[in-house]
């Protein structure tokens, strides 16, 4: 895989792609897979975190979960 796809990964992560066959499949399958790799795409999703939290901050949306939880508010601000 990797080397079939090698213009898509990086150089200086030598060992990026990770893959196993599980003896215990779901049921009906015959067997499973697993493939995980490290990416540079993640940061797309950090950047569109980055740029949404401030609004949802600000409207206090969701903050009800952390403070029922025992979380201040000023601790939220601080984080």
């Amino acid at each position: 895989m990797q080397n079939k796809n090698s213009s898509y990964f990086i150089e200086w992560i030598p060992n990026n792609v990770k893959s196993s066959v599980s003896d215990i499949p779901p049921r009906g399958l015959s067997m499973a897979s697993m493939f995980v790799r490290n990416s540079t795409s993640i940061r797309e999703i950090f950047r569109r975190v980055s740029e949404q939290f401030p609004a949802i901050f600000r409207r206090k949306d969701f903050l009800h979960s952390y403070t029922r939880e025992g979380m201040d508010d000023v601790e939220l601000t601080e984080a």
